[in-house]
């Protein structure tokens, strides 16, 4: 067993332990392998053992990989702050963006989406513990979102995404509390099946709390490299 096939079964272990604490099957529970920084060779040993989706924060960094690595199925995934200036990419070379956090940006998808393309699925961002810091929508505010953005075409609205301050659980709970109450009075029942919250460091918190998609890095990567990042 090589280093991506331990580091990733590891992770698969957690996870499948956390949902047993709380009596849930682990196949409600979605593995996103986060790259941001690592390079393509690390993201094709991780597909050979496996792994199918991936969560790029650095629009740049992502088109290279993802055209180095054409010729692989993986399910691309952009999970960094979107800019309305970067929708276009976004739009043709992403299958999911997590980010979305203001009706401009949905639209600006929807209408950039290409017809040959299946929809774009999306998630809301919502700043669920109202850190300055934090990019996001209010949780006030995401109904209306929610009910204006289910009426464009080419994008599948999904669920809602949280990156809360760190140690802060209670708000993993706050978000599946807001999760359901929008699924059960605004949004199309039959989409809004994702709530992707949690990383190396609180799975297993987030997961006890409800999230269908947890976005680790660190723990299947090692250590990232900043040097040569903005």
């Amino acid at each position: 067993m090589n280093q991506s096939q331990q580091s990733r079964q590891s992770v698969l272990n957690q996870i499948e332990q956390a949902c047993q604490r709380v009596q849930r099957d682990p196949a409600t529970v979605q593995l996103l392998a986060v790259s941001k920084t690592h390079p393509a060779s690390s993201l094709r040993e991780m597909y050979a053992v496996g792994q199918r989706s991936f969560g790029e924060n650095y629009l740049q960094e992502a088109l290279e990989k993802i055209e180095e690595l054409k010729e692989l199925e993986i399910e691309w995934h952009f999970i960094g702050h979107v800019q309305r200036n970067k929708t276009k990419h976004l739009a043709e070379k992403f299958d999911w963006v997590h980010g979305v956090d203001r009706l401009i940006i949905a639209e600006r998808l929807s209408s950039q989406r290409l017809d040959s393309l299946q929809p774009l699925n999306i998630c809301l961002q919502v700043n669920i513990d109202g850190q300055d810091s934090k990019d996001g929508c209010q949780p006030a505010e995401v109904a209306e979102l929610v009910q204006q953005i289910s009426k464009l075409p080419n994008i599948r609205l999904r669920g809602l995404m949280v990156i809360p301050a760190p140690e802060n659980h209670a708000a993993f709970a706050d978000a599946k509390v807001l999760f359901e109450q929008v699924k059960s009075q605004h949004a199309q029942p039959q989409d809004w099946d994702t709530l992707s919250m949690g990383m190396s460091a609180d799975l297993d918190a987030a997961i006890a709390a409800g999230s269908t998609m947890v976005r680790v890095g660190t723990a299947l990567f090692g250590a990232r490299d900043y040097s040569e990042k903005n």
